[in-house]
């Protein structure tokens, strides 16, 4: 993975469409896009709880932790400490700085709990762009890429039909999960950089 990759301007490019968004939609209520999606999701799945339950099922922690530490213990295997490292703090600052600082901040309320950005979507994207960044470019990373994005829409159904969520709110947290990691490992690759030995010129 390198760390030469475009990866503070994927960054700051994510925050900006994420607080532009939040600024938006802050308070209570739906937006048009919101509606359209609410009235869309209820006609195409109804209120099958069942099957909306089994779509966010991957935003749970005990689906993703498991898969971040596997990824994390691998990478340890191959020797990639700073990959490591990402697949930890990368998810673990998005959730922690979503819940703590940018809820409270924009104050979406949805029933009786601060909606934007999604938490769900904060962890469960954020463990995606781990997976995504540390890929081998090529068909792996197309692939996970792919099916990131199909989880992602299901779980995004799933939420919406369940209520949980606001498809602004999804956005939100997509934006916000990848500009998070990004910034992340793009922190990492400079810090690393400047540990390097400086070649010799005598």
């Amino acid at each position: 993975m390198s760390g030469r990759a475009p990866y503070g301007l994927v960054a700051a490019t994510c925050a900006v469409i994420m607080v532009v968004l939040g600024v938006l939609v802050s308070g209570e209520g739906l937006s048009t896009p919101d509606e359209l999606a609410v009235k869309w999701v209820d006609h195409a799945f109804g209120r099958d709880t069942g099957l909306l339950g089994l779509l966010v099922l991957p935003t749970e922690a005990y689906v993703l932790i498991p898969v971040a530490a596997l990824a994390a213990v691998l990478c340890l295997a191959g020797g990639r400490r700073l990959e490591a490292a990402l697949t930890v703090v990368g998810p673990l600052v998005a959730i922690l700085a979503n819940a703590w600082l940018l809820k409270p901040l924009f104050g979406r309320w949805k029933n009786t709990y601060l909606a934007y950005p999604s938490g769900h979507t904060v962890a469960l994207v954020a463990v995606l762009t781990v997976l995504v960044l540390l890929a081998r470019p090529g068909i792996a990373t197309a692939v996970i890429s792919i099916v990131g994005a199909v989880v992602l829409c299901s779980v995004t159904i799933g939420m919406i039909g369940l209520g949980y969520h606001y498809l602004t709110d999804v956005v939100g947290g997509t934006l916000f999960a990848i500009a998070t990691v990004c910034a992340t490992w793009a922190l990492f690759s400079w810090a690393a950089r400047r540990r390097e030995p400086v070649p010799s010129t005598g």
